[in-house]
């Protein structure tokens, strides 16, 4: 079936089987490689992307879902916000391997785009989705905390 999905702001007309998981359009058809697999069901997070501003995992999401809303991925994830979190994750070296972290940084983002002074409580909840393996858990909760002070 052939689906538009706006993906970081540009239409694209895509070719996929009803169901497709939306990771494997953005991955595979789009080359947008930023937004990785992790366990294919929706547990670690690694494959978060935001739909309408709101992260949600790629990998258990299909495809048809996403007609006519916005998907952002890692590679286009451009607010004020955004950039204070990703400067946050530089700044604290947070990543180790780095492999989940574009999912780490997707939802970090949605969290503050939401609650710009969340308490370690919040963050708990908000990124309890998302593991990483290499636990970096205390970096990422320092980052988070840095990029709030950073946007005020």
């Amino acid at each position: 079936m052939s689906i538009t999905l706006n993906v970081n702001g540009t239409d694209h007309e895509v070719e996929a089987i009803a169901g497709t998981p939306l990771l494997w359009v953005i991955r595979d058809q789009l080359q947008m490689t930023g937004t990785k697999f992790g366990c294919g069901m929706a547990q670690c997070g690694a494959c978060t992307v935001h739909l309408d501003g709101q992260p949600v995992r790629s990998c258990s999401l299909p495809v048809e879902a996403a007609a006519g809303r916005k998907v952002t991925t890692i590679e286009g994830v451009e607010s004020p916000v955004a950039r204070a979190v990703q400067q946050a994750w530089d700044e604290l070296q947070v990543p180790q391997c780095g492999y989940c972290q574009s999912g780490q940084i997707m939802s970090a983002t949605a969290l503050l785009e939401g609650n710009p002074k969340p308490s370690d409580q919040d963050i708990d909840a908000a990124m309890s989705g998302n593991i990483c393996r290499c636990n970096t858990y205390v970096r990422i909760r320092h980052a988070i905390k840095r990029a709030s002070e950073q946007l005020g």
